[in-house]
């Protein structure tokens, strides 16, 4: 088969689409074969040497993908190949196939086509385990998403407006800012031109945000821990704005605020087979009934996975940049 490789760390060029052995379904695992996989901030790091795939996990960079069951290992049940299916995957997405844990897939939710689902499983669980299996959203409450056009965001607005939540995003300029609107954000800030802080006090009378999901990290951290409610919880995901922040901790006292930071690439098979599970069980009834969608900006070849990658660093997109096999 052919796949994206990483012969050296560096920009977008180092992306290289290659011949390399086709990977075989083991004990409990399925092999799909790929029609689409998507791109996240984590390949982009892989890409530059700063985020290692985990023990046992396929040294090319993509966490999803889309496609059709071509084989099934000993011991899975409930599976057959033709099967078509998405999956969370610990690497290997970016190729014509693709080894993956039976319990870490999905079936393509009724209303979405094969090649949209790929942007389904790494936001719907990230989103689903952070916001709600963590933090506990509840209908009415305030949830704060950071960058709401991307991939994450599109999702994050979705399933909280679904639930009955309230939502405010902070993304880049009116263009991205309408698009949240379309989703359902009650309240647009511009972080460019706006302190997110103020705006989200003068939004909500000085309550603030029940929850945050932030991507930023430390640049962001006194901010919202300023900008959490009391009782609040600030679910960090991503560490775009620095790794090392200081933290008042009597603000969060104050507050009686929690603080949690989690990934979901290194988690054990079995804390990702329970998030899917809940995905399932949770999420896809309401892509079914239409209230979520795959928020999908541009799909490109395979092969081409380096403009892919200068697009999402470039922030140009809004919700997920995909990529085609050339069998897709």
């Amino acid at each position: 088969m052919y796949a994206i490789t990483i012969p050296e760390p560096g920009g977008p060029e180092a992306l290289v689409w290659a011949e390399v052995p086709d990977p075989v379904a083991g004990e409990g695992e399925v092999l799909i074969d790929v029609v689409t996989s998507a791109v996240n901030r984590a390949d982009v790091l892989q890409r530059q040497g700063f985020y290692t795939p985990p023990p046992g996990a396929s040294p090319y960079p993509g966490l999803e993908c889309a496609g059709h069951v071509s084989a099934v290992g000993p011991g899975v049940t409930g599976w057959s190949v033709g099967d078509e299916v998405c999956a969370l995957l610990a690497g290997g997405g970016y190729a014509e196939k693709v080894a993956v844990p039976a319990g870490q897939l999905l079936p393509v939710p009724a209303g979405v086509d094969l090649a949209s689902a790929a942007a389904l499983p790494e936001v719907t669980a990230t989103v689903w385990s952070n916001v709600f299996m963590v933090a506990h959203l509840r209908p009415g409450e305030m949830l704060l998403v950071h960058g709401g056009s991307s991939g994450i965001g599109t999702m994050a607005i979705q399933l909280a407006k679904a639930v009955g939540a309230q939502v405010a995003v902070t993304a880049g300029g009116p263009m991205k800012l309408e698009r949240c609107a379309e989703l359902g954000a009650d309240i647009l800030i511009d972080y460019r031109e706006q302190d997110f802080v103020e705006e989200l006090r003068k939004a909500t009378d000085g309550a603030g945000a029940d929850i945050i999901l932030d991507i930023v990290g430390a640049k962001y951290l006194d901010r919202n821990v300023k900008a959490l409610a009391v009782n609040g919880r600030l679910a960090i995901i991503g560490l775009q704005g620095g790794v090392k922040g200081e933290l008042n901790l009597s603000a969060l006292l104050n507050k009686r605020a929690a603080i949690t930071a989690t990934s979901l690439r290194g988690r054990p098979l079995v804390e990702k087979a329970a998030i899917v599970a809940a995905v399932r069980e949770h999420v896809w009834p309401l892509i079914a009934d239409g209230v979520v969608r795959p928020i999908v900006d541009r799909t490109l070849p395979m092969a081409d996975a380096a403009e892919a990658h200068r697009v999402l660093e470039s922030s140009a997109h809004i919700g997920k940049v995909l990529l085609r096999t050339p069998a897709g």
